[in-house]
């Protein structure tokens, strides 16, 4: 027994080497949970629509008389699926990639002498580092390793101390409105939240992303409901089981519904008050934070600014924000 158990041991190591060979993307643990979950991810709009086409028989003679109808519900799955991709695959924005980026345009600005007005820019020139309020123009240019430190530090209050600024597990020095991540073991620029459906961290350069998703599948349910409801409300006779099946799948819809709507207008509340969920939910342990009153936001700029910054957000340019000062807080 224990020999042919060796042996089945034995050949699903080789035929598990094999796959992972042809298929090297999916040799990581963290890789194959993100595969993982993307494709049951599919599977669901997949079940929910398909059923949909498949029992409603009205739905297909209605698709033959107006085509456009059902072609318009099938692009929007469509493009909900397309930004769900495009959502978790983007980068939130990690602290490491905007402290490489301004120690290179130091280095840059040492070897070229370049003036210390010029807008700062990566190695390759893709990338821009922007110090928005009253902070803009700041210039980049340093002599010493720590020049990041320095530039961190000049964002907090005077007095803050270095150690309150670093992160305990990256020992990189956070800017304000950053946050560790533990499941993407990296420090977020404006960190809202780790999103489990996504497999990632939404954060500065992907929240309008993740709003456009949360927009779209919201839409997409609707109607996926508003289908539902016509297919049970049809005066066909039809099996039993098959409402069983539809009632079922309604009520999950509904539960969905409930929750995107809610969700969809909880984030439309942080983008006009420039808020992220992290300091919102977790406000009185944000040292920063603890001493502004609830009713004052401290990053808001306006309704207006706050939806472009929000919508405009370019994923070349790193835009750091500083603590307002006492005036300012006293201004809003």
């Amino acid at each position: 027994m224990t020999t042919v158990m060796g042996i089945c041991r034995s050949f699903r190591d080789r035929a598990f080497a094999r796959f992972f060979h042809c298929f090297p993307c999916l040799s990581d643990p963290a890789r194959r949970s993100s595969w993982g979950l993307k494709v049951t991810f599919v599977m669901l709009h997949l079940i929910f629509v398909g059923i949909l086409f498949v029992f409603d028989g009205d739905l297909i003679e209605k698709t033959k008389k107006e085509p456009w109808y059902t072609a318009l519900y099938l692009l929007l799955l469509l493009a909900t699926l397309v930004q769900y991709f495009i959502t978790s695959s983007s980068s939130p924005g990690y602290v490491v990639d905007v402290m490489r980026a301004v120690n290179e345009t130091n280095v840059i600005y040492q070897k070229s002498s370049m003036a210390s007005k010029q807008p700062a820019s990566s190695q390759n020139g893709s990338l821009n580092v922007v110090i928005e309020g009253s902070q803009s123009g700041r210039n980049f240019q340093g002599s010493n390793p720590s020049s990041w430190t320095k530039l961190v530090m000049d964002m907090y209050p005077p007095g803050t101390s270095i150690r309150s600024c670093t992160c305990s597990y990256c020992n990189v020095e956070q800017p304000p409105r950053a946050k560790h991540c533990h499941d993407c073991d990296k420090c977020v620029l404006q960190f809202d939240h780790h999103c489990v459906w996504l497999g990632s961290c939404v954060g500065q350069y992907n929240h309008c992303k993740f709003w456009w998703y949360i927009c779209e599948e919201t839409a997409l349910c609707l109607w996926t409901g508003i289908l539902y409801i016509m297919y049970l409300k049809a005066n066909i006779s039809r099996p039993w089981w098959k409402d069983a099946i539809m009632i079922l799948l309604l009520i999950a819809l509904s539960i969905s519904i409930i929750f995107l709507l809610l969700l969809l207008l909880f984030h439309i509340y942080l983008v006009l008050t420039n808020q992220t969920t992290y300091e919102l939910v977790r406000r009185r342990r944000i040292p920063y934070l603890r001493r502004i009153p609830e009713r004052v936001y401290p990053f808001s700029k306006g309704i207006c600014r706050n939806l472009y910054n929000f919508c405009c957000v370019r994923s070349s340019i790193y835009s750091l924000e500083p603590l307002p000062s006492s005036q300012e807080l006293e201004e809003k």
